[in-house]
């Protein structure tokens, strides 16, 4: 792994998996760049990291807050090295058509409009400076289907076909990345795995592997579906 330090923006920040990651990725050295959707967390994620990092409050499915946050970040910060848009929502299990329609849509908003706000106002001054690496975080559940998730199936379908077009469409030297974190055992995995949850990774077992290794992505996995390595796909 690279010794330099580097801006690492993480959506979902405060909590399961992108929290742990901006705690690892701080304590490396670099500057980690976080948002999440609950003011409480917010606050106690950016009083466990301190100075020089940057966490603030933003509903990623609101194209106007995100504009706001990236136009702080570039000023308070500079530009990211490493994007990952990790913030998510899952259903409770239930067959399709008895998922609540306000539920349907906020996972919708979140999982893919949110994506793309982010990448709508981050990409833009990576292009300008002509590198950097966005990793869009899919599932397997993103390449194939399974009972009673289905929103959050198509969501994570539709990560993957967005990230393949972004990477053909970003310059050499730059990275779009859908990344698989595999079955980890967080609140999202509760809802959908039940008592199952429980028999894979924690959090904290799994960032020992994932955090250099997601550093170590580059342009050389443009556009391709990667998956972190010793985790299991459901």
């Amino acid at each position: 792994m690279s010794d330099d330090r580097r801006i690492i923006l993480i959506t979902g920040a405060t909590r399961g998996l992108g929290r742990v990651l901006a705690k690892r990725y701080a304590a490396m050295g670099h500057t980690v760049v976080g948002c999440g959707r609950n003011p409480k967390s917010v606050e106690e994620l950016a009083q466990a990291l301190g100075s020089p990092h940057h966490v603030r409050s933003v509903d990623v499915a609101s194209d106007g807050a995100v504009a706001a946050w990236i136009e702080g970040v570039l000023q308070d910060v500079g530009v990211p090295d490493l994007v990952l848009n990790n913030a998510a929502l899952i259903n409770d299990r239930a067959p399709l058509w008895e998922v609540p329609v306000q539920d349907f849509s906020d996972i919708v908003d979140v999982n893919i409009k949110g994506v793309v706000n982010v990448v709508r106002h981050v990409v833009p001054p990576m292009l300008e400076r002509g590198t950097g690496v966005i990793c869009n975080i899919s599932s397997g559940w993103g390449q194939f289907s399974a009972p009673e998730v289905g929103p959050y199936c198509a969501t994570k379908f539709a990560i993957e076909g967005l990230t393949g077009s972004l990477a053909q469409e970003l310059p050499d030297g730059m990275a779009a990345i859908p990344l698989s974190p595999g079955i980890i055992h967080t609140d999202m995995l509760d809802t959908a795995f039940g008592a199952g949850a429980a028999e894979h990774w924690t959090a904290d077992q799994w960032v020992d592997t994932a955090a250099p290794f997601i550093l170590d992505l580059g342009p050389e996995q443009n556009g391709q579906s990667i998956r972190i390595p010793g985790s299991t796909d459901p």
